[in-house]
């Protein structure tokens, strides 16, 4: 008889603890994982390579303590540009999971290359962020390359195509040029330091106008040099306006971006570095038949100055009597301008003497002293009109106030009752039986006591 399919719900036991199912516990795990380790590179060798025809792939990397399973879905191995097999070296970017059915740990592909070259790319990458960060790429850096450099310093290997093809180029084009080659070793261990040394030591010899630094062409692995920081740090430091002629035209290398002018290919780099030799004789030629052409062109035109200069030029003694004259002339006119300036100056004169009497001090102080005389008459008549009003004022104002007087009223028969402390007595309450008082009275004043 079959067995019916186990629970998915979580039992409890009679004791009261939870107990999780399997599911549970793997569904879970996968969670922790995939929420909490992020995506990550992982390197090794593939083993049990399985490709079924769902079109995904399984595969367990390893290494020499360790394996792994891994699965990378249709719609991810699509892009990988090499056939996967056992033995391979790979390096994958995974996350990290978990089968649930099996309860196996796994890595879900997203991303696989072969190892060697991935990594070499990856290096070159990240060398170039770090150049680029620090400004060594930058235009703004950069030489300008000389127009016509008398003497070409060429750093490469000296039994290469590429120096051949430079100095094949240099010849034909700019034979003027002085050609040293610097030796150095292209590819290989110890390659970049040579090149680099090379470098530094042109750049303080400062006996080049221009360095061209580069190989022809090869592998990644053979261009390898010129990817080299210490390359690059050579170039960008060297006072001397650098080309880079490395590889192919679609090799680019880190040389390449360091450099002043990047070539893409040694002969290339050849031509950039010279000038041509028949168009810059054409261009001489050119220069010649302008510059003669405009000598002859100025010595028509002063042929023609001279000529006109010769018919205006007239004899010595005519110019001695025109400039006689010219000065008898000018002194005549002086003689009137000193004239007039002494009549006006006087006119002048007599103006302002005019105007100083006017404004005399013994003028305005007669003025003065009339003005002065009538503002005290004003004055005395002023005070003497206030005086009267402001008497007049106070009789009405002492009238007033004897009207509204106490004593005023005290003449007409009454009096001012005052207690032993000269208050006012206003009712019968203020005082008792036995308490002096006082009267006060028109004129003076009568003590008694309250009965």
């Amino acid at each position: 008889m079959p067995t019916s399919p186990p629970s998915v719900a979580s039992p409890l036991p009679t004791d009261g603890r939870p107990v999780m199912t399997v599911s549970e516990l793997n569904r879970e795990v996968k969670q922790l994982l995939e929420g909490n380790v992020p995506l990550l590179w992982v390197g090794g060798e593939i083993s049990n390579f399985a490709a079924p025809s769902s079109g995904h792939w399984y595969f367990t990397l390893k290494d020499a303590r360790a394996q792994v399973r891994c699965a990378m879905f249709r719609g991810r191995n699509r892009n990988v540009r090499f056939q996967p097999a056992n033995g391979r070296e790979i390096l994958a970017r995974a996350r990290v999971s978990l089968y649930e059915g099996r309860g196996e740990f796994q890595l879900i592909i997203e991303h696989l290359e072969e190892a060697g070259f991935g990594a070499l790319m990856r290096q070159l990458e990240m060398l170039k962020a770090k150049l680029h960060a620090e400004g060594l790429f930058d235009p703004a850096r950069k030489k300008a390359l000389p127009y016509l450099p008398a003497t070409i310093g060429i750093i490469t290997s000296p039994t290469g195509a590429a120096v051949r093809d430079m100095i094949q180029v240099l010849g034909r084009r700019y034979p003027a040029a002085r050609i040293e080659l610097i030796p150095v070793a292209v590819q290989g261990q110890g390659a970049a330091q040579q090149i680099a040394q090379a470098i530094q030591l042109a750049g303080r010899l400062q006996r080049h106008d221009l360095l061209i630094v580069g190989r022809g062409g090869g592998s990644l692995e053979d261009l390898w040099a010129f990817n080299e920081e210490i390359v690059a740090r050579a170039l960008a430091a060297c006072p001397i306006p650098t080309i880079s002629a490395v590889g192919h035209e679609t090799d680019t290398t880190i040389a390449d971006l360091a450099a002043d002018v990047r070539a893409p290919t040694p002969s290339a780099a050849a031509e950039i570095a010279s000038a041509n030799a028949a168009a810059l004789r054409e261009e001489v030629d050119g220069y010649r038949w302008r510059l003669t052409r405009a000598m002859e062109i100025q010595l028509r035109h002063h042929r023609q100055h001279i000529q006109l200069v010769g018919h205006r030029i007239r004899h010595p003694r005519e110019q001695l009597q025109n400039h006689a004259q010219r000065l008898d002339h000018l002194e005549i006119r002086l003689k009137a301008a000193v004239r007039n300036l002494s009549q006006s100056r006087a006119q002048r004169l007599v103006q302002l003497e005019r105007a100083l009497n006017q404004v005399h001090p013994r003028h305005k102080m007669d003025g003065a002293q009339h003005q002065l005389t009538h503002q005290v008459r004003r004055l005395h008549k002023s005070m003497g009109s206030l005086l009267q009003h402001k008497k007049e004022q106070a009789a009405y104002t002492a009238q007033l106030l004897n009207s509204v007087s106490p004593l005023a009223v005290l003449d007409r028969g009454y009096a001012i009752l005052l207690d032993e402390n000269q208050r006012v007595i206003r009712k019968p309450g203020d005082v008792k039986s036995g308490d002096p008082i006082t009267a006060k009275l028109s004129r003076g004043q009568i003590s008694a006591r309250v009965e």
